[in-house]
């Protein structure tokens, strides 16, 4: 009975041989879930306090100051409240007797609170680098020229511009216009400075410094009365080489200077010899600008035999040595693989 069922229904499903298929049921597609929007991480702003570094006077404060503020910008917010201290006339410190901050350093890497003090001190009026230094260089090529030419006043009314007998004294006077020429056009055209200005007083003492000497040095040797070195012809030829020579060095080092460091930037790379001969010489020393601004010196000194040209030449040098000794401590303090073999301005003495 059951069997005949079974057929029964089996004979309804099939019609002339083919096989009832039934309906497709739809099967819906798996729903992408959207990713959970990650929490933006609070940002902590900082609040800062400046005081006077002398008096301990709050000065200004900042509120909410982003936390990758640099000292720049913060001495910018500080110009708006106080506008007598301009950006560069300002120095911020940590400490009142500390080292000034760099524009550059981030306020979230100093060692610094949420609410971070810093001390101001006023640098004083300031004046650019290019102002300085083209005053400066300016002064002593007028100057020589001026006792050059025997303007009146300077020497005996018989004397005024007349010339002198002594081919050595021309020599001298195109190698001193050179020598300043060659620097405001480095000035101009090749410095790249890692500080915009100096404080304005400067400008007066290098002036002094500049200008006095050039003056003291061109009276004796226009003098009328000036008597050529003493082994003539022979040692005005060797000085005149140890000049030039010295003159090229020291400008190949201002242009490998320059390229280390590129425009608008404060990069600071370890020097290292080019393909300019003139260049090896960084090889034995951190500052060979002043090796060679020595050496042109000596070259004159030894053209002309003249005096005030030997104490420019030795408190030059001084001065030289100082500056010298001042970066080549930086280097080492700042790159840790710096050449051990570099002495600051003289090969193995100095």
């Amino acid at each position: 009975m059951d069997t005949l069922a079974l057929e029964a229904t089996g004979s309804k499903k099939a019609v002339n041989g083919a096989v009832a298929v039934p309906p497709l049921v739809p099967v819906q597609a798996p729903v992408k879930r959207k990713p959970a929007k990650k929490a933006k991480k609070a940002v902590v702003f900082f609040e800062v306090e400046i005081l006077d570094a002398k008096t301990k006077d709050k000065l200004c404060f900042l509120d909410k100051v982003e936390p990758n503020a640099t000292i720049g910008e913060i001495k910018s917010m500080f110009h708006k409240s106080h506008p007598q201290w301009y950006p560069a006339r300002q120095s911020i410190r940590l400490d009142p007797k500390g080292k000034s901050l760099k524009d550059e350093d981030v306020l979230q890497h100093l060692p610094v609170g949420t609410t971070a003090t810093f001390y101001f001190r006023d640098l004083g009026a300031q004046i650019s680098w290019v102002t300085v230094f083209l005053t400066e260089y300016t002064g002593p090529l007028v100057i020589y020229l001026m006792f050059y030419f025997r303007v009146p006043f300077i020497y005996a009314p018989k004397y005024d511009f007349t010339t002198s007998k002594h081919w050595v004294v021309h020599l001298a006077c195109m190698c001193h216009s050179f020598h300043y020429v060659k620097r405001l056009l480095e000035t101009l055209f090749v410095h790249r400075f890692s500080h915009g200005t100096m404080p304005l007083r400067n400008i007066f003492k290098n002036c002094t410094y500049y200008w006095g000497f050039a003056a003291w040095m061109a009276y004796y040797i226009n003098h009328p009365l000036y008597t050529p070195p003493i082994y003539g012809e022979q040692q005005i030829r060797l000085a005149l080489i140890v000049f030039l020579f010295c003159q090229i060095g020291n400008f190949s080092i201002h242009v490998a200077l320059r390229n280390l460091r590129p425009p608008g930037s404060k990069t600071r790379k370890i020097p290292y010899p080019t393909k300019n001969p003139f260049t090896w010489i960084f090889l034995l020393v951190s500052c060979p600008n002043y090796t060679y601004e020595l050496g042109s010196w000596l070259g004159f000194t030894l053209m002309t035999q003249c005096l005030p040209v030997a104490f420019f030449t030795l408190v030059g040098f001084i001065q030289m040595t100082v500056w010298a000794k001042g970066k080549h401590r930086s280097y080492l303090k700042e790159f840790r693989d710096y050449p051990p073999l570099r002495s600051p301005i003289l090969p193995f003495v100095l």
